[in-house]
């Protein structure tokens, strides 16, 4: 009978070690580097947490930090993410590149997902969108909408993402308005939306009728609406902040690639991968076009969006020279992944100088 008693309460509690195992839920940390609040970058990867929390509900648990400025404070509180348990941690911006590295050589067991940049290692992985393949989109509607033949372009960091896409923008505007320019100022922020505001109306005042932007708040919108010209939305629908001004706006997509790369670590599939989607994925997508926007034009922005995602047709298809005249692409000849990886120049045409 004790044997028995002894077999039932082994069992009992192997039952109740197995329930509770089974109710452990996978931890998933995210670092974003501006308010979740911001209507732009930041709100769309926590509208892709949000997803995860939808898909596997009890199965994860989700934390967050915001507005984390890049260097030494994003280190820390990696470290702290990855000493309080959590099983995987998505880093959400460029600049958290060398400290998303460091902490993974001191937690190995910690998977890392990095938005934007290009190290990895066994437990890191990136991902990106192909932006420019949107601003190809949207650079055509500009360039045949400018009045002023001026288009305004408010920049963060002048780094490869940034500039591919002020390239990719102006050569679709050019190859519909021979006429147009680019002016670009550089905010060295993602968010800051006064700074925003102020280079928002800088570019007005220089015969912007047109205002794009790589940068993350709505202030540009908001000024843009303001002032009874046109913009496109950054990486999310702002046509509440320009209702009148928004023509369209480039979203991203992060909630498909959330819920997959959070279940591969749930099945113990997951690996260290370089993904980098456009519009054929889903990452890149497009708000609704405004009526504004003529038929014909919009009609010819929308085919170019189908052309890229069937692979028919590159943003960076040449003959194209570099700024300074030298020649970079052939007739017919597309640029290579690495090329655009590492874009450091502006293409004949832009006119300023990329800041250090």
């Amino acid at each position: 009978m004790r044997l028995v008693n002894t077999f039932a309460a082994a069992a009992l509690a192997t039952g109740l070690a197995s329930a509770a195992f089974a109710q452990d839920p996978t931890k998933v940390g995210f670092i974003y580097v501006g308010p979740v609040g911001d209507f732009g970058w930041t709100y769309e990867h926590d509208q892709g947490r949000l997803a995860v929390i939808e898909e596997f509900g009890d199965a994860v648990e989700t934390t967050f930090v915001e507005s984390v400025p890049e260097g030494a404070d994003a280190e820390r509180v990696l470290r702290q993410m990855a000493q309080s348990g959590h099983d995987l941690i998505f880093t959400t911006s460029f600049g958290y590149m060398n400290q998303t590295m460091n902490v993974a050589k001191q937690f190995p067991d910690v998977k890392f997902e990095h938005a934007t940049g290009y190290q990895r290692a066994d437990n890191v992985s990136t991902y990106s969108a192909r932006f420019y393949e949107g601003r190809h989109v949207i650079g055509l509607i500009a360039g045949g909408m400018t009045e002023s033949n001026i288009v305004g372009y408010i920049g963060s960091f002048p780094i490869p993402e940034v500039i591919r896409g002020i390239n990719s923008a102006y050569l679709a505007a050019k190859s519909v308005n021979p006429d147009v320019q680019f002016k670009v100022v550089w905010s060295n922020t993602w968010f800051d939306p006064a700074l925003e505001a102020d280079a928002a109306k800088t570019l007005i005042e220089q015969g912007a009728d047109v205002l794009m932007q790589h940068t993350d708040s709505t202030a540009p919108m908001t000024i843009a609406e303001e002032e009874g010209i046109i913009a496109f939305g950054q990486a999310s629908d702002q046509s509440s902040f320009g209702p009148n001004a928004q023509m369209t706006a480039i979203m991203d997509d992060w909630a498909p690639y959330y819920v997959s790369r959070v279940q591969a670590v749930m099945d113990g599939t997951w690996e260290s991968t370089d993904t980098w989607g456009g519009i054929d994925s889903g990452m890149v997508a497009f708000a609704d076009f405004s009526d504004k926007i003529p038929a014909d034009l919009a009609e010819q922005a929308k085919a170019a969006a189908d052309a890229i995602a069937a692979g028919e047709l590159h943003p960076f298809t040449g003959p194209i020279n570099k700024q300074d005249g030298s020649p970079w692409l052939a007739e017919g000849e597309t640029a290579d992944d690495g090329t655009l990886l590492g874009m450091n120049f502006y293409v004949e045409g832009i006119e300023g100088v990329i800041p250090n």
